[in-house]
């Protein structure tokens, strides 16, 4: 197995700009609206964020391990290549560069639903938000086209332009928290360990993306050291943004408020600072919005381009502009994407696009659980490469990962499952459509 680091000659991307990659792609459109469902179960809501953090802090360095160790671009799709082969490389490849396009779809329109609260008129049109929609999506496909760094700047700025309202409520909300909001535990008439496992499973979606540092290993500057701490540093921040503003939301608004409330963080900030404060949270909202989406852009390019690569993508995925860009893979995902936002302009086809979003969120989960495997098969190829300690903290970081993975997806819900479990053997035939497009090929320039 080669375990060599990525071309020293790329440096486009930092450790500031890759902590806010991964920042940037977590804390996306919603953490916004969380708050409001959580208000279902009580203050358990908390205990249930204290745990998935917990458990996305393992996942954070499962995947901070596999790319000090193997720092090649594609990130989970790479590590589960290297253990497991073409066949389930190519499925979590599928997979997640589904997920994702169709996930910076929902963003897109998460987007522009914040805009209207500066721009009343433009949702009361659908053709008008489509066409900022699609302009948006293009937009940032063109600046990711322009060059990885460039893309990496704008994710930073957008990172530190959002981070400032959330930390602002996170922290100066907690002087005027209600004791008394915060006194009902469990009100969802279940146990607390179901309430509990439904809260985990709910705010688990809030930390997709924690493995985002690992995708564009190669533009990476010193990536041995760079992705994992990134990796670490923007889970960990994210985390305590995600739990302290939970708090102070919980706490200045009453439970029964709350769970009806379209907007928990502006009204929490309208409680704070006034009718400013409720404009500056939808500011920070369409601005989080727009950073995860430039963030996903970036990756959804990276995906397909490491797959075509290794002969698992049509080749043309691989082809690069003269600064190191995937541009078919770019212009492929934004297409997509367009296509995807047409049908949802037909408002019988919203419920429809929600599922489907769902299902893309668990396509994420894939490459969770099998690179939580994957670690374990590529430590034990090369056993005599590691320390003993090292060797049994990475086993345990793995087992951990993967029993809390697995248990996401069963709180997902069996209909979600069902129907990803489809979408995941979808991949079989057009797995076996390019097998059989590479030996033709092999075959007619074996003739030749």
């Amino acid at each position: 197995m080669d375990l060599q680091k990525a071309p020293a000659k790329k440096r486009s991307l930092g450790f500031w700009l890759l902590t806010a990659l991964v920042s940037g792609n977590m804390i996306g459109s919603g953490i916004f609206l969380l708050p409001a469902s959580l208000a279902a179960f009580g203050s358990i809501s908390i205990l249930g964020w204290i745990f998935t953090a917990t458990g996305a802090l393992f996942l954070a360095l499962l995947f901070a391990r596999l790319s000090n160790i193997m720092p090649k671009v594609g990130g989970p799709y790479a590590y589960c290549r290297e253990a497991f082969g073409d066949f389930i490389g190519f499925q979590v490849a599928y997979n997640y560069w589904i997920a994702l396009w169709v996930g910076n779809a929902a963003i897109v329109v998460a987007f522009v639903g914040y805009l209207g609260v500066f721009l009343p008129h433009l949702n009361h049109n659908p053709w008008r938000t489509f066409s900022v929609c699609v302009i948006t999506v293009w937009i940032l496909t063109i600046v990711n086209i322009l060059g990885i760094r460039k893309a990496g700047v704008l994710q930073l700025v957008t990172t530190i332009l959002k981070l400032l309202p959330l930390v602002a409520l996170a922290t100066y909300g907690l002087f005027f928290i209600h004791p008394e909001n915060l006194s009902h535990f469990n009100v969802s008439g279940e146990s607390n360990f179901t309430a509990l496992t439904s809260v985990a499973a709910m705010t688990l979606w809030a930390f997709i993306g924690m493995e985002s540092a690992t995708v564009p290993a190669e533009d990476v500057e010193n990536p041995t050291r760079n992705i994992p701490l990134a990796t670490i540093v923007g889970t960990s921040v994210t985390a305590l943004v995600y739990i302290f503003s939970t708090i102070a939301i919980m706490g200045i608004i009453p439970l029964q408020e709350l769970a009806h409330s379209t907007a928990p963080y502006a009204d929490a900030a309208s409680v704070l600072f006034g009718p400013i404060g409720r404009n500056i949270i939808a500011l920070g909202a369409a601005i989080s919005c727009f950073g995860a989406l430039n963030g996903w852009t970036l990756l959804q390019g990276q995906v397909p381009m490491a797959a075509a690569r290794d002969g698992l993508f049509p080749e043309s995925f691989a082809r690069k502009t003269k600064v190191g860009t995937p541009i078919t893979a770019l212009i492929v995902s934004a297409t997509l994407i367009t296509l995807l936002l047409f049908l949802t302009v037909n408002s019988s086809l919203v419920k429809q696009f929600t599922f489907i979003i769902l299902l893309a969120t668990l396509s994420t989960l894939i490459p969770y659980l099998f690179s939580a495997m994957a670690q374990i098969i590529i430590f034990m190829k090369n056993r005599e490469a590691f320390k003993l300690g090292v060797f049994i903290k990475s086993m345990i970081i793995s087992i951990v990962a993967f029993i809390y993975s697995y248990w996401a997806v069963i709180g997902s819900g069996e209909k979600i499952v069902y129907y990803g479990t489809l979408l995941f053997f979808s991949a079989i035939p057009i797995y076996a459509w390019m097998k059989w497009s590479a030996g033709k090929k092999q075959a007619s320039g074996a003739s030749l």
